[in-house]
């Protein structure tokens, strides 16, 4: 009896939990290589060392480029993000992976969310970060070891974009009708001028007066 009961239990559960498909969880470092075609592995406060001598290095924001951030408090393995804009002197939008939790989860993409320097000597050695749950910048300023510009052979990925698709029904439009007043009425004086539309009528008419000037 018990035994049954437990089946029955077992069954009404699985037929009521329906099957989810799970977002995949992405790691920084593997999605900044993928989106940027930087092809630096392994953790990301390890890029920043690994470019030398392989990447052009700098301060300096380029779209494109890797930004990435040294260890610091709870993030012991650094972070990296790829820069997609760049909007003045001091912000940048970046898309990276695994940063804010996103509807409670992490491992989450974000696309072309502002990162601001707030370094003393305007360096980009310091930054503050857009945070979801904020939905404003994060009160941490990061430490930044630089950017890492992508060589000619980087091939970055391109998310594919959506176009809203509107369509507007078409109108029948009757073409007008045009009523040319007649030369020969024109030319003896039965129709207004004003009557008179464009085509063929007028040129003839030109070619009438021009006969009467001879």
């Amino acid at each position: 009896m018990r035994r049954s009961s437990f089946l029955i239990a077992l069954i009404a559960l699985t037929s009521v939990a329906p099957a989810s498909a799970q977002e995949p969880f992405w790691q920084c470092a593997q999605f900044a290589r993928q989106f940027s075609g930087i092809e630096i592995r392994g953790d990301a406060w390890t890029w920043w060392g690994q470019a030398e001598g392989r990447y052009e290095r700098g301060n300096s924001p380029r779209v494109g480029a890797i930004l990435s951030f040294a260890p610091y408090g709870p993030m012991r393995l650094g972070h990296v993000a790829t820069v997609t804009q760049v909007l003045g002197d001091r912000e940048i939008s970046v898309t990276h992976a695994n940063w804010s939790p996103i509807n409670g989860a992490r491992g989450q993409i974000e696309h072309d969310v502002l990162i601001r320097d707030v370094s003393q000597d305007n360096d980009w050695s310091q930054v503050r970060v857009w945070f979801a749950p904020l939905a404003d910048l994060g009160t941490t300023a990061w430490p930044v070891d630089g950017f890492i510009y992508p060589d000619a052979g980087s091939k970055r990925a391109v998310p594919p974009i959506r176009f809203a698709s509107v369509q507007i029904p078409a109108r029948r439009i009757s073409p007008p009708r045009l009523a040319y007043a007649r030369v020969d009425a024109l030319a003896v004086g039965k129709v207004s001028p004003r009557t008179l539309r464009l085509g063929q009528d007028v040129i003839r008419l030109a070619m009438l007066e021009d006969r009467r000037g001879r």
